[in-house]
């Protein structure tokens, strides 16, 4: 072969024109104007194609340069190379992607999106019907007027235990020995008239005073014997003792129970219910003078009957009943038990006298205030009645 002779035209090696292989379209950008990258490289070939002179063969000249007025007349192609970098590639990817179209709207653009759903709150947009409003407000005002059952109850007990209270605590302080000298010294109190002296009623009586509130047994009492050395009380004023005994024990346990209860009572008032407290003793003096009230009338009217049925309602029939000469009767006769009777009844009078007056619901106790208003020559103007959530705060 002569270095005349036309050499082959090379292949056109050009990295910027890959052909339209999938797997190197990713890496071109896409052109502007909205061609592909491929039909830009096929259009940039074409223009070269058309750009260079024909030979009769349809091949290039075989000089290896083209002259210069060829080179000049051949128009300009854009350059449609990829990006100088990885990043650049990215961005241009990042650039040419297009935006997601938003979640929950209904068109993008003019157009459908490709996913709608009704907004999570269009739901209260639509308005219930007026009749169910109106229910609705109806059911809210009444469970806000409806109180809490809690404080109610605690309130009712408070006023059944309050009564008691009093009662077993008025009792305590007449079985004393404090109220044994009172009674024996007392101008008008009947004597003895066996022989017992106010200082032998003092000391015997204060024994069996004492074993009722103590936890010793009958021989407390069985062992006592007197100046001549008989035995002070038969066995049958023993045996009537032992369950006086039992009563007293058991309404002064009772008695502290219920004390316990109305403290836990109270506390729990304090707390959830304003002027709870209050109500309570309130409504717990009313009742005990009610009861009390009662039982002076049927007391006053037959004193006898009263004093035998009350016997009849703790003890056996005959297991109370003595002799004007044994020692319980002298040491307790029948004017003792009516003097006893007035003093529980007034100190439970008296006690529930005072918790009604201290108790008593005035507009200061209910939360309703008075107070002088600015401005008004001197003249006082009431308050409106504070509601109740005010008044749970006062």
């Amino acid at each position: 072969m002569s270095d005349k002779s036309p050499k082959p035209q090379e292949p056109d090696t050009d990295v910027h024109d890959d052909p339209d292989e999938p797997a190197f379209d990713w890496m071109k950008p896409k052109a502007s104007g909205g061609t592909s990258p491929a039909a830009g490289s096929a259009a940039a070939s074409a223009s070269k194609a058309s750009a260079a002179p024909a030979t009769p063969t349809g091949k290039q000249p075989p000089t290896g340069k083209q002259p210069a007025a060829a080179a000049a007349s051949q128009p300009s192609t854009p350059t449609t190379g990829q990006p100088g970098s990885r990043a650049d590639r990215k961005a241009a990817e990042a650039a040419d992607a297009e935006p997601e179209p938003p979640l929950f709207a209904d068109t993008v653009a003019g157009r459908p999106s490709h996913y709608s759903e009704p907004l999570p709150t269009s739901a209260l947009s639509v308005r219930p019907p007026e009749e169910e409003v109106a229910r609705r407000n109806a059911e809210r005002e009444q469970a806000a007027k409806v109180k809490p059952i809690g404080p109610r109850v605690f309130q009712v007990l408070l006023a059944v235990f309050y009564p008691v209270i009093l009662l077993v605590l008025a009792v305590r302080a007449v079985t004393s020995p404090l109220f044994l000298w009172v009674e024996y010294n007392r101008p008008g109190f009947p004597g003895d008239g066996y022989g017992f002296s106010t200082d032998d009623r003092m000391t015997y009586g204060s024994y069996a005073v004492d074993y009722l509130s103590n936890w010793a047994g009958p021989r407390y009492l069985g062992g006592l014997v007197n100046q001549d050395g008989a035995k002070l009380f038969k066995d049958s004023e023993v045996s009537h003792m032992a369950d006086v005994k039992v009563v007293m024990l058991s309404s002064f346990g009772a008695g502290l129970l219920l004390i316990i209860l109305s403290i836990i009572a109270i506390i729990y008032l304090r707390k959830r219910s304003a002027g709870g407290v209050r109500r309570g003793l309130f409504a717990g003096s009313i009742v005990t003078l009610v009861i009390i009230i009662g039982l002076a009338v049927l007391a006053v009217l037959s004193w006898q009957q009263f004093f035998t049925e009350f016997h009849r309602i703790f003890f056996a029939n005959g297991t109370w009943t003595f002799s004007l000469e044994d020692t319980l009767i002298r040491l307790f006769p029948g004017q003792f038990w009516s003097d006893a009777g007035i003093v529980i009844g007034g100190l439970v009078f008296l006690a529930a006298t005072l918790t009604f007056i201290f108790t008593w619901p005035t507009r200061r106790r209910r939360g309703v205030a008075t107070e002088p208003v600015a401005d008004t020559g001197g003249e006082e103007q009431e308050e409106e009645p504070a509601s109740g959530e005010e008044a749970v705060r006062r």
